[in-house]
């Protein structure tokens, strides 16, 4: 399972995630790690498990792990699965 997720790939994955949907891996971090008050969030690694990020609150970064709901296949189940958890989150609410 790891080949499907080596630096390269995570290196992508956050890479694009970080610098055209910002704003979603915020709401990963509110929705999904319950830091509510985060004022901005950076994807730090995706694997099949789940994501890390860096989360800012209150002027300081901390660190927030989010599992997936199952372990990953490839890249394109990562694609679809940040997809529905996005959706997921806005159905939910923007804290």
């Amino acid at each position: 399972m790891s080949e499907q997720f080596s630096p390269e790939i995570s290196s992508r994955i956050c890479n694009h995630m970080n610098e055209d949907h910002a704003e979603a891996v915020l709401l990963y971090a509110k929705a999904f790690a319950n830091v509510t008050e985060a004022t901005a969030a950076q994807m730090l690694l995706i694997d099949a498990q789940g994501m890390d990020l860096s989360a800012q609150l209150n002027g300081e970064t901390i660190p927030v792990r989010i599992q997936f709901d199952h372990v990953l296949a490839d890249a394109e189940d990562a694609h679809q699965t940040l997809i529905a958890m996005v959706k997921q989150a806005r159905l939910t609410g923007d804290r």
